[in-house]
């Protein structure tokens, strides 16, 4: 355990990385979310859900499902 401590894993780094990642799950989802409703797409909550939790699970996943959104749109 003072291994880990002795290199820098965790503490504030890992929190401030971890909350950066949410923030922009968030705001991709949102934004995906807000756009496809206002093009009248009927899956507009899988779109967002989808490209916030691909982003949470893994960010490059995230990003890669908003480039498929916007050349779908």
């Amino acid at each position: 355990m003072m291994v880990l401590q002795a290199i820098g894993v965790g503490g504030p780094r890992f929190f401030t990385m971890g909350l950066f990642v949410l923030v922009i799950a968030a705001a991709m989802a949102y934004w995906v979310y807000t756009d496809a409703e206002k093009r009248g797409k009927d899956n507009a909550l899988l779109w967002g859900l989808g490209v916030g939790i691909l982003t949470l699970l893994t960010l490059l996943g995230g990003i890669v499902a908003l480039i498929v959104y916007v050349w779908k749109r």
